[in-house]
């Protein structure tokens, strides 16, 4: 005789390679900004990184010329084939009446060697290029505001949890950690573009947490699959890390691998 649930498992049994399917799909369409920047030739995948321009772009005022703090958030695609999928932030701050940058920032080769992937660097100048890719200013801040943040930031970086781990997806990597200082320090109001792959890893045991951009939430499985709903970052999904949504505040779509459309 027929088990009565016998159906029923059957049902659930056909439902296993329709859900397989409609993921593969989807991971196959968010994969066709990163392969479409591969095949646009933007990210430099035959130059060795000893031999790519560090010169400056000019976005970081003149620390000797200019009197007033200043705050800045950079963010450069990422060396070789992982530029298609990510970028690589970097904080820069100098104070008033200062004539030198300090920049904050996780690179992971120190991690992997056992070291602290925290990296401040004293006199720094925060807008040359990334192994030879360009930044851009993802958020400033002058005078007064700017001033009155610095000492925040310096406590959020020392506050960092993960300081000796390092994983390029899904994190933690060194967009977790300028997300990280972008939650402890709201008023900064960073926007992290949707490639900033590792922006939604919030920790082993943490699925809730503000945006980066203080102006909403978000709720992530170990950046692996998650929601952000916000007035700076608008509505974004994330699946396998890549980061896909619209953003009504700045009328842009949120894209893997390109970050918005239309560009800045």
């Amino acid at each position: 005789m027929r088990p009565v649930n016998a159906p029923a498992r059957g049902a659930r049994r056909r439902r296993w390679p329709r859900a397989l399917l409609a993921l593969t799909a989807a991971v196959g369409l968010l994969l066709l900004g990163p392969l479409g920047v591969l095949a646009s030739g933007t990210v430099d995948l035959d130059t060795p990184w000893y031999a790519r321009s560090s010169e400056r772009t000019g976005l970081a005022p003149d620390p000797a010329a200019t009197r007033e703090a200043v705050v800045q958030v950079y963010g450069a695609r990422a060396v070789r084939w992982r530029g298609a999928f990510a970028i690589h932030p970097w904080i820069a701050v100098k104070r008033a009446g200062a004539e030198s940058y300090t920049t904050y920032q996780v690179v992971g080769w120190r991690a992997m060697r056992g070291g602290d992937a925290v990296v401040v660097t004293e006199g720094a100048v925060p807008d040359r290029h990334w192994y030879g890719a360009a930044p851009q200013l993802l958020r400033e801040h002058r005078g007064p505001q700017a001033q009155a943040l610095i000492d925040r930031i310096e406590a959020a970086v020392q506050r960092y949890p993960w300081p000796r781990t390092y994983r390029a997806w899904p994190g933690p990597n060194s967009n977790t950690f300028v997300a990280w200082v972008a939650r402890e320090v709201p008023e900064l109001g960073l926007d992290l573009p949707a490639h900033a792959i590792g922006k939604d890893w919030l920790g082993p045991s943490t699925f809730v947490a503000p945006a980066p951009s203080g102006t909403g939430w978000q709720v992530s499985a170990w950046g692996l699959a998650g929601v952000t709903l916000a007035r700076d970052e608008g509505l974004e999904l994330q699946l396998l890390g890549l980061g896909f949504g619209v953003d009504l505040d700045d009328a842009r779509l949120r894209l893997p691998g390109l970050g918005s459309w239309p560009g800045p």
